[in-house]
């Protein structure tokens, strides 16, 4: 039987076992109650030009400003929405009017009381006008009404499922103080880089390629936390690098796939570490392929099924993944239960087809068996990345089509893409967040700002799909939104602007002293609060 290259890499992963260091005395045993103190020391993968959630939807982000930034609601142990800064809301029957009751006591880092008016500022001038994701969400908001200080009246003109509203808000309701925002230009304020919050731990430092730090905030409204002292994110670009960190110590958690793929499959026997997806199912993901369909060839539908018809993801995945997934079938995985359609892969991996597809199209091989050429960014959110941007050019070459990788930093990834539309195919992530409306048909649906990073900047557009992602956007009805959506799959999965190739859950890498950890389906995005440390 021929060896794989996962099983080739298993087997070589499986000799370094041999010096794993056994676990300490003080990590076997479990602590009575939780400790006071210590820094917890994060790996951050990447540099983040911003730091303001209620501009910038990205795990990226959410990592290091959930601890300082909070929303109006979470997900709790139980993986439904809890209030944080909201402590109650009902919905009128007719879903245009949504009212929270909000959280008194709470205080900015600043000292200023935090009040209504901040949850209608952020709501109006950063969700709405600025947020990735937001603008296509808060689409039909009109108006956040502010009767008291602790009561937001949401005015929508089409209705808002609540459910919807509640699952929206845990990544895209994150609420910034309305005084420190409120005069000048949103997007070139201090704050968007030295965050001001109402979290657990408050804004210290920002040292660019090497550490941002937070410390207790000791005015924080929940009595008693946090319970730890500081969170330094250590920003190591080197994934290698980073699992050495996390093998001596120097970090305690890798997030979001941030440690290279050998080393996850290699430390999931190391019993000083956890490594789970455990904490982080609300963050299901999909590797993607974009297409400029303002690009000639790439505007017939033909040739982008055929594009994806030549890529052989079943074998990608288990000799480049280490299995770690499965194809995707459309833009709504298989772990949502509650929309899921239950549809087949749509474009399975079929060379002659591809093949056959150009030839119908027109584009038939050339001199040296070349049909055209293009180029793909790849955005990179992580290794996978890279290695499926080679497979993809690997794949794509065996029908004839030429593709030159562009590498760019994922800054200039992003600018290249959605700001610049300066590309032909790009390959990144998407990430799916427990309801299609949230961060999913933003992908597909026209009319969000140029420049809004994971959104369609495609050029295509559909009246049909455009119609199907508002009324099931707005339809109160669970059966009715649920069908809706299986319609709005077939739709996108026939035009495919973006093929989701494959569907995969995140792992984080977490050193055995840290506890209370991974308790909440996004826990890596929450707060850390109640996180404590045993001691060394």
């Amino acid at each position: 039987m021929t060896m794989t290259r996962r099983a080739a890499l298993l087997s070589g992963a499986g000799l370094m076992l041999a010096g794993t260091a056994p676990v300490s005395s003080a990590l076997a045993q479990a602590a009575a109650a939780p400790r006071r103190g210590g820094v917890l020391t994060v790996h951050l993968g990447s540099e983040q030009r911003i730091l303001n959630p209620a501009l910038r939807a990205s795990t990226g982000v959410y990592i290091i400003t959930s601890k300082i930034i909070e929303p109006l609601v979470d997900l709790g142990t139980s993986g439904r929405p809890e209030g944080v800064l909201a402590t109650s809301w009902d919905a009128s029957e007719d879903g245009k009017t949504i009212t929270f009751k909000l959280r008194e006591g709470v205080k900015w880092h600043d000292g200023k009381p935090f009040t209504s008016a901040d949850v209608a500022y952020s709501a109006m001038e950063q969700w709405k006008k600025h947020l990735n994701y937001g603008t296509t969400l808060q689409l039909y908001l009109d108006a956040v009404e502010t009767p008291d200080a602790h009561t937001a009246v949401f005015r929508y003109s089409r209705p808002m499922p609540l459910n919807l509203l509640l699952r929206a808000l845990c990544d895209l309701g994150y609420i910034v103080p309305k005084h420190v925002f409120e005069t000048g230009n949103v997007l070139e304020n201090p704050a968007n880089t030295a965050p001001i919050g109402t979290g657990p731990f408050k804004f210290v430092e920002y040292q660019r390629g090497q550490y941002i730090i937070a410390e207790r905030n000791p005015d924080y409204w929940r009595e008693g936390f946090p319970y730890l002292d500081r969170i330094v994110w250590r920003i190591i670009t080197d994934r290698s690098a980073a699992t050495a960190a996390m093998e001596t110590g120097a970090i305690q958690l890798s997030a979001y796939n941030g440690l290279p793929l050998a080393d996850l499959d290699r430390l999931k026997t190391d019993n000083r570490f956890e490594v789970s997806s455990r904490g982080v199912e609300a963050n299901v993901f999909n590797n993607t392929l974009e297409f400029n369909t303002r690009r000639k060839e790439l505007a017939d539908v033909r040739v982008r099924r055929a594009l994806v018809h030549a890529i052989d993801v079943p074998f990608f995945l288990e000799n480049f993944l280490y299995g770690l997934g499965k194809p995707a079938t459309g833009p709504i995985p298989s772990s949502s239960t509650d929309f899921f359609p239950n549809n087949p892969v749509p474009y399975p991996y079929d060379k002659a087809k591809a093949e056959a597809l150009l030839d119908e199209a027109g584009y038939k091989r050339g001199a040296g068996g070349i049909r055209f050429s293009l180029r793909i960014v790849p955005i990179m959110n992580g290794e996978d990345v890279p290695l499926l941007a080679t497979y993809i050019q690997q794949s794509l070459q065996q029908i004839g089509v030429r593709v030159e990788i562009v590498q760019l930093d994922i800054a200039g990834a992003l600018t290249a893409v959605y700001r610049d539309w300066n590309f032909d195919i790009a390959t990144g992530w998407h990430q799916y967040r427990g309801d299609p409306a949230v961060s999913t048909t933003v992908w597909y649906r026209s009319g969000s700002p140029k420049g809004a990073p994971w959104t369609n900047q495609y050029g295509w557009q559909s009246d049909a799909v455009d119609k199907l992602i508002d009324d099931a956007a707005s339809e109160i009805d669970p059966v009715k939104r649920k069908a809706l959506y299986a319609d709005w799959v077939k739709a996108v999965n026939e035009e495919i602007p973006v093929a989701m190739l494959t569907e995969r859950p995140f792992y984080a890498v977490t050193s055995k002293k840290v506890q209370n950890h991974h308790s909440s389906p996004r826990w890596d995005s929450g707060d850390f609060h109640d996180t404590w440390l045993l001691p060394s």
